[in-house]
């Protein structure tokens, strides 16, 4: 019995709070599963609590474990552009901090390439009238948040919407993509 190759890769995003930047890559088809946690930092084993703190280097993140052949990185990219503020350098929407930064962790060539070329893209389409400040910068150890953070849009779903709509998140994204979605 011969196994099929496997096509799963790993793509990680910094998109403000990750409690908001899993839900949407949940729902693409071709994801298999997304974890939450911490990017950037060079610290071993961070928690919530250092990482809240601003100190560490760290941004919150999501890790998105797809399958190449039902997915591609650059739909991934286009997910990612959807849910952030890529013009806020100081955080996303209500929170503030360098935790809260946007970034595109690439990890390898391909995507470094591929990252670029959605970035100047974005820049060159003037759809922000702003200079766009996500970072993209080569994948460091990922360390997985805490188990409550994990599918916290589940865990907790009333407090997550409330969150969602209440930091300015929910309506910018209406705003923003709205008339591309119904193209």
């Amino acid at each position: 019995m011969t196994s099929k190759p496997t096509t799963t890769s790993i793509a990680t995003f910094a998109g403000g709070c990750f409690w908001c930047m899993q839900p949407p890559f949940d729902s693409a088809v071709g994801v298999e599963k997304t974890v939450v946690g911490y990017a950037g930092g060079k610290e071993k084993d961070p928690t919530y609590e250092l990482v809240a703190s601003g100190k560490t280097g760290y941004a919150e993140a999501v890790q998105v474990y797809y399958d190449s052949a039902k997915v591609t990185y650059q739909q991934l990219l286009d997910i990612f552009w959807r849910n952030i503020d890529p013009t806020q350098a100081d955080g996303q929407f209500a929170d503030r901090g360098p935790q809260y930064r946007t970034g595109i962790f690439f990890q390898n060539e391909e995507q470094r390439v591929l990252a670029e070329k959605s970035k100047a893209a974005l820049q060159a389409s003037s759809k922000f009238g702003r200079p766009i400040a996500t970072e993209i910068s080569p994948a460091t150890e990922f360390y997985a948040a805490e188990e409550y953070h994990q599918e916290y849009y589940k865990k907790n779903e009333n407090h997550y919407r409330l969150y969602k709509v209440g930091s300015g998140r929910a309506g910018f994204i209406e705003r923003t993509w709205k008339s591309e979605e119904k193209k």
